[in-house]
Parts: structure tokens; sequence; C-alpha cells
């Protein structure tokens, strides 16, 4: 993925608040060293915590970042290729970890990721979710091209067995991984019995992909709900020609009474409503246009994974990713 790049953080702030999600793992981050303003500059919740793994030169590297009015770290472990955390649920105190991980290429060091994650399961009695890109495949059919089952292969699965995790069925894509030419699986969510028993409904999903080869998966799992949806300031707004002028007439036009405080709130509160509805008349649904081309360009990565598109679809697809990304940083 790499996070060393502002306009590729911009992307994937767009990203995540299209996605709402409570706890966010970014992998193969090739950042050493991670502060407050590269965070804040990637995920704009505004009561977020994190942990990272810096990375070794320009490789690996793991992110984790989760909002603080949904779930409250209680511990954390750093390893040479893991980040995890004891986490307690705000809502109802309820305790689970989660640990991300960015696997090696090579085998025998692959193995050590094996035995680091066995060590850190070992250190909280806890249901567990585990998300990677483990860089491996479990079975010849989650690799294009390959007809053998490997050795890693057979290890990946032994530690899962071994472990007592369940992979769950991918869900909007048999791959997670492409450059064009191959395809693989190599991201994955595994979780516990317990954390299955927790949240019944769970799956993971492929969502589309817009700057990077691996594309980002959803673990929804219908119990974590964000906090209330508050009114935000859009940075689009400000290329309009006189803003500041409509705004100032806004301001000066609605006429109220009573305590200093009282006047204030009830001018905020309905320059909130005519930014609203003026927002909407001159920019449209922009939720409702990002949403369309998202379901478009996955429709189209799902049909290259059985054929070959048509010159339209690949015009099309072609097309698709800069138009998604001059709406995602309206």
């Amino acid at each position: 993925m790499g996070l060393n790049n502002r306009e590729k953080r911009l992307r994937i702030k767009a990203l995540l608040r299209l996605w709402k999600g409570d706890v966010i793992c970014l992998q193969e981050t090739k950042l050493g060293l991670i502060d407050r303003s590269i965070v804040r500059s990637i995920w704009g919740c505004p009561y977020l915590g994190w942990s990272y793994l810096a990375s070794q030169g320009a490789s690996g590297g793991v992110l984790l970042m989760w909002d603080k009015r949904v779930v409250e770290a209680i511990e954390e472990c750093v390893g040479e290729f893991t980040v995890a955390t004891l986490f307690k649920n705000v809502d109802d105190g309820w305790e689970w970890a989660f640990a991300g991980s960015y696997g090696p290429n090579v085998d025998r060091d692959r193995r050590r990721l094996w035995e680091e994650l066995a060590g850190i399961h070992s250190l909280w009695d806890v249901p567990w979710c585990m998300r990677g890109d483990f860089n491996i495949t479990r079975f010849p059919s989650e690799r294009s091209g390959l007809h053998r089952h490997t050795l890693a292969m057979a290890e990946f699965s032994e530690f899962i067995f071994d472990m007592d995790l369940m992979d769950l069925p991918l869900v909007g894509g048999e791959y997670t991984w492409s450059n064009g030419r191959a395809w693989s699986k190599l991201d994955r969510f595994l979780v516990s019995p317990l954390w299955e028993a927790r949240y019944p409904e769970v799956s993971q999903k492929r969502l589309a992909r817009v700057s990077s080869d691996h594309f980002p998966i959803l673990l929804d799992c219908g119990g974590f709900q964000g906090g209330r949806r508050y009114f935000k300031f859009e940075n689009m707004w400000l290329i309009v020609d006189k803003f500041a002028e409509k705004v100032r007439s806004w301001w000066s036009s609605y006429q109220l009474y009573g305590t200093p405080s009282y006047i204030l709130t009830g001018k905020l509160k309905a320059l909130k409503e005519d930014l609203k509805l003026w927002n909407f008349q001159s920019f449209g649904n922009i939720g409702e246009q990002k949403k369309t081309l998202m379901e478009e360009l996955q429709n189209l990565e799902r049909i290259i994974e059985d054929r070959a598109l048509t010159s339209e679809g690949v015009s099309r697809k072609a097309a698709l990713p800069s138009k998604l990304e001059r709406v995602l940083t309206l």
C-alpha cells in the first residue's frame, strides 16, 4: 500500500470516511515512524487511538487504528510482523483481541510469523480476530495458474487449525491481490469460534480497490455501531465563488432573541440546515455518486476474474479510478 505519499493518504482518508469502520488495519505502510500528524492525515476520526509496527526500510509495516468511542485499548503487543491489541467494547465491556500482520515472502521467515502469532495468541484468553496480508495462499485454487499444494500452504492451514481459528468465506470476489496478470488470495480475516458465536452474521467482504494492487477487506460483524454522524464542513465548498459572502448573508438574516448563547446556538443550527440544502443543490448526493462508482468498479473486477472484458469494459475500467478519485476528494 505505502503511506509515504501525501496524495495516497488523502485518498485513503476519503475511502475510510466512506466505509465508516471502527477498527482499521493497514498493512505494508512503508513507514519507519508514524506520529499523530500522519495518523490524522489518514483517518479523520477525532477520537482515534493507534499502534504501529515500523517498516524495515521500504518494506512492510502495519498501522492499527480504532475509534475510542467504540473500543478501549487495554494492552498491546508489537512483534516482528504483528501489531496486537486487547480491546474492550465501550458499550458492553466485552473483551476481545485483534492482531494485524504483514507476512514475509520467504518460507523460513513465514514460519517465524506463525510462531509469533501463536505466542501472541497465548497472551490473552479472549475471543480473537486476526487480519493479515499473509503473503501466502492456503490452496492452489486461491492463486491463478497454480495447481500444486505446497508445504507453505500446508503450514498455513496447520497454524489455523492449531489456533482453532475460522477462515471466513470471502464475499464479493475470489482473490484479494492482482497485478493485472496474476491473481491471489493473500489477505484474510481469521476469527475464533467465540468471536463467531458473538457475531453469528460475521462476514468478510471484498471492496473496490483504488490505490493499491490489494483489495480492501471489510469485516462486517453487525455488532459495531459507529457514533453519531456529525455535521462536517466540506473543503469543496471553499472552491465555490463567493461562498464566504453567501454564509455571511445567511448569518445576518437569522433574527433570534434571547441570551447570547441561545442566539449563537440557534444561528449555528440554522446555518447547518442552509449549508446542507445548498450542498445538495450545488453538488448533488456525493455519497451516492461514490457508492455507484465503487460498485461499478467492483463489478468489473469480478468479471475480470472469470473472463476478459469487452473493449468497452476495458475503457470504462481504465477511466473509473481517476473519476472515483476526483469524487473522493470532494
